[in-house]
């Protein structure tokens, strides 16, 4: 058996899902795993990206500022989640193939929420990723550097493990930043009892 591992970022105007919404996201093909190599795709090239209307009246300005997106357009122009949700499943089914997506994410937690709420509530075939195919990378590399969980902050990476490019909160752009930190964390190599 073999894993497909999907990178994956979530713009959203406030901090749960259900009262609050996302208003993007962006899932990138990330590596896979045979249980004895992982391979790095030679690209990132295999992308999916939407911006959704909003499913509630609330939000938190600060998550605006963030962003950067303007909920007022999505409102407008945004598309309806459950088509979203939806050709996302399929999507990532048809990258897939006979391999079993796993969502990733730094840290997992905030992204694995909204997209698992959003998959049940709104694709009409639920999950791609089951109820529980994900992986921390900050877990990762807490355990890999054999440091506590609070120092593996991304901004506390080692140079040697960071993409080529910048955090921007842009979703697909920071998803394709993340699956870059995912592959260099994943083949980053132990020497003698430390980290390389």
């Amino acid at each position: 058996m073999t894993d497909v591992y999907f990178s994956a970022d979530v713009e959203t105007d406030g901090p749960i899902p259900g009262p609050f919404s996302v208003l993007s996201f962006a899932l990138v093909c990330a590596g896979s795993f045979d249980g004895h190599h992982f391979t790095r795709p030679e690209s990132y090239k295999q992308t999916f990206y939407a911006e959704l209307k909003p499913i509630s009246d609330r939000y938190e300005q600060e998550a605006l500022r963030v962003n950067g997106l303007d909920r007022e357009r999505l409102c407008r122009e945004g598309r309806e989640p459950q088509s979203v949700m939806t050709e996302a499943c399929q999507w990532v089914n048809e990258i897939a193939g006979t391999r079993k997506p796993v969502l990733v994410a730094y840290p997992l937690s905030f992204d694995w929420s909204w997209l698992y709420w959003y998959f049940i509530r709104f694709s009409a075939e639920g999950s791609p990723f089951g109820h529980s195919r994900c992986f921390d990378i900050k877990t990762a590399y807490a355990v890999k550097n054999s440091i506590p969980i609070a120092d593996a902050a991304r901004s506390k990476l080692l140079d040697s493990l960071r993409p080529n490019r910048e955090h921007s909160h842009h979703a697909l752009e920071d998803a394709i930043e993340q699956a870059e930190i995912f592959a260099n964390i994943f083949q980053w190599e132990v020497k003698g009892g430390r980290i390389s």
